[in-house]
């Protein structure tokens, strides 16, 4: 079977999702809008094995999953299930990797560097085709996966490419008689989970830094969205990266997730995933050989709009905030706190924003709003929406499933939401926008961090000083003023409490993969 590339070259500017939704909509208003291309047609899968040392294989036990459109519930394919035995398979090709000497140890930073800017190049190449996979794959908007996702990828790891060869030691001024200097050294075999929201992205996320500080992984996709990583593993085999420095084992997370978390030869584990996924995952470290964790986890992220912020554009980066792939997303604007004066006319714009949202496959023209990624989160969603109603929220619009076949939710939208309510404490991960009213600052400010997470949280506000105040004030990793969602790979991420440990991107991101070594040389201070 053969995978159809795309032809030509496609953007590689980062944009933000602000820019990605009026793009977005101009693609709506105009189908014929030649930024977004269609995508492609009768999309074969070809790779939908264990990728262990540069070579295909078969699960040990010999079972595969199948692998679910969201939008049809049909089954796209059916993919190995690896487990513990193909994790260890794969740990053993990571080691061998890393050893002092191999072809991966040996390389110059600077061909490290080279080797993922090859990458980046080949992503461009068939930017069409991932896109296409993460719309079949992930139920993700085609227009949104290509502007925004597959862009970002590709600035992502060019970043990563550019820091390889300057990851940096220091000397230091010590006493007596000795020269001291520290090193910035690779960790070692890497685990990595990702996610089923940004199957891709996070692919590049955990990859990039990792392998341009000389580190060798095994990446564990979610077992709904394992398509575009197995995709992936081809082009780095094409990229020239040497056999077992990049291993891909799909699978389940109680199996070989658990295998990768407790494994006594992984030496680090990154997860982007739920909290109480995560507790796991630091507990098995723990448990076994005390391995790095990083952790990007849950959140149930504050967005304070006050009276004097600019109504429109509060509004529009409040929706985008939590409607944004059908509210699949970690730092969603999920508790949305409107100054009294302006309560009521904000929730009547919302309402309005929410109601011009149109749904259906994610692969045809015209549609910002996919389904969720599966049955499991379709019902999920649900019943919180119910305990809404039943809690004394006010069903603005939306409430329900869409359409027959698909896991598709109606934009919902609820206002009178208190802070006792489920929808307010508990991460929904769906279309599900609650809007509470709130007096004055010291009061919204104590509400927004009562809460277990930290990750995002968002103030609008033409006031220079209430901006420094409130940012400065919330317990969050990433705080936006006036905007929401907007990243960069410069930029690090993470989140504050039980919304993770750890960042990834930018400085920091990049310093998570190296452990940092102090040299001491005794050194003759005599005059010859």
């Amino acid at each position: 079977m053969q995978i159809k590339r795309s032809k030509g070259s496609s953007r590689t500017k980062l944009l933000s999702l602000s820019s990605v939704f009026q793009e977005l909509k101009t693609a709506m208003s105009s189908p014929s809008q030649p930024e977004v291309p269609a995508p492609l047609d009768n999309l074969e899968i070809q790779y939908t094995k264990i990728f262990i040392n540069n070579e295909w294989h078969d699960s040990v036990s010999g079972k595969k999953f199948p692998v679910i459109n969201p939008a049809t519930e049909e089954v796209i394919c059916h993919v190995e299930e690896g487990d513990k035995a193909d994790v260890d398979k794969a740990v053993k090709a990571a080691r061998q990797a890393f050893q002092i000497g191999s072809p991966w140890r040996t390389m110059d930073a600077s061909e490290r560097g080279r080797l993922l800017f090859k990458l980046a190049d080949l992503i461009e190449r068939d930017h069409l085709l991932l896109a296409t996979l993460e719309a079949i794959n992930g139920g993700k908007v085609f227009a949104s996966s290509y502007l925004f996702d597959i862009a970002a990828c590709i600035k992502a790891l060019k970043y990563c490419a550019g820091w390889a060869d300057k990851v940096h030691g220091q000397t230091i001024p010590s006493d007596g008689d000795s020269f001291t200097y520290t090193r910035r050294e690779p960790i070692g075999v890497c685990g990595q989970i990702i996610p089923w929201n940004f199957p891709l992205l996070m692919f590049i996320w955990k990859i990039g830094p990792a392998l341009g500080c000389g580190n060798t992984v095994i990446v564990k996709p979610a077992e709904q969205t394992p398509l575009t990583a197995l995709y992936m593993a081809s082009l780095i085999k094409e990229a020239g990266f040497p056999p077992g420095v990049v291993n891909i084992v799909p699978g389940y997370g109680p199996t070989a997730g658990a295998a990768i978390s407790s494994h006594m030869d992984i030496d680090k584990v990154a997860f982007t995933g739920s909290t109480q996924v995560g507790k796991l995952i630091k507990e098995a470290a723990g448990k076994s050989n005390l391995k790095r964790v990083t952790l990007e986890l849950g959140g149930k992220s504050p967005c304070i709009v006050f009276a004097d912020a600019d109504l429109d554009t509060a509004v529009e980066f409040a929706h985008n905030g939590v409607f944004y792939h059908q509210g699949q997303c970690c730092v969603a604007a999920s508790r949305l706190f409107v100054e009294e004066s302006i309560y009521d006319e904000f929730v009547r714009r919302s309402v309005e924003r929410a109601k011009k949202c149109v749904l259906g496959n994610p692969l045809n023209t015209g549609i910002n709003q996919g389904p969720q990624i599966d049955k499991e989160q379709h019902e999920k969603i649900l019943d919180l929406i119910e305990s809404g109603k039943k809690e004394g929220a006010k069903l603005e619009c939306g409430g329900g499933r869409w359409g027959n076949k698909g896991y598709f939710v109606q934009p919902t939208v609820f206002s009178n939401v208190t802070d006792d309510m489920r929808i307010a404490k508990e991460e929904i991960f769906g279309p599900v926008q609650q809007i509470m009213k709130f007096k004055s600052l010291d009061d919204v400010i104590k509400r927004a961090n009562n809460t277990s997470y930290g990750l995002a949280a968002g103030v609008f506000t033409k006031d220079v000083d209430k901006a420094i105040t409130v940012s400065s004030a919330l317990q969050a990793g990433v705080v936006w003023v006036n905007c929401y969602m907007m990243l960069s790979p410069q930029c690090p991420f993470g989140g504050f409490k039980m919304s993770g440990n750890g960042r990834e991107l930018g400085e920091h991101g990049i310093y998570e993969y190296t452990e940092l070594k102090t040299v001491i040389m005794k050194i003759s201070q005599k005059n010859s």
